[in-house]
């Protein structure tokens, strides 16, 4: 090419990625459902990790007939391969009261290091009666291994939700949700 500098590659390989789009996304989730209730656990609520545990939870709440959907936040991933030192519990938290006897699934869209889903399976065991886990993707050095995956991968996944960029520039924000 006459406008590349001499001695640059022509083309830089991009790292290969698992890619999802959303009909792959119904097909998947349906079958983490089939999953679950093949193995014949009923679980009392659903404790999404948000938040791209948010959508595989509404699905699977939906697909296994549990209205019981609990939220719980936290921070350990900052952008692609980069993260916190330890994932970070973050406001509003769940109420386990009145839970001990429940039996819970915690649902995520990724295992990739597994030290969220660890926490909140450390959190969620000293509350309740019983605690399995549901991913649609597993990294091999995801320190949990789920009960329910879809698909275990080494890749980086991009989501339908989240592989555009936001529509609202945070550039010049300077402050988070949190600090207000």
């Amino acid at each position: 090419m006459a406008d590349e500098p001499q001695g640059s590659e022509s083309h830089r390989e991009e790292p290969v990625r698992e890619e999802m789009d959303w009909p792959i996304y119904g097909a998947a989730v349906r079958e983490l459902a089939h999953m679950v209730a093949d193995d014949g656990y009923q679980p009392d609520m659903i404790l999404c990790i948000a938040r791209g545990g948010l959508f595989v939870a509404g699905s699977l709440g939906y697909a296994l007939a549990v209205k019981n959907l609990y939220v719980i936040n936290v921070e350990y991933y900052t952008g692609v391969d980069e993260r916190l030192d330890i994932p970070v519990i973050l406001p509003p938290y769940v109420d386990w009261v009145d839970l001990g006897d429940k039996r819970i699934l915690i649902v995520d869209d990724v295992a990739d290091t597994g030290h969220t889903l660890a926490l909140v399976r450390e959190t969620a065991l000293a509350q309740v009666g019983e605690v399995r886990s549901a991913v649609l993707y597993q990294k091999p050095q995801s320190v949990v291994d789920c009960e329910y995956v879809w698909h275990h991968t080494d890749r980086w996944v991009n989501f339908p939700w989240s592989t555009e960029p936001p529509v609202v520039d945070l550039q010049g924000a300077g402050t988070s949700v949190l600090d207000a």
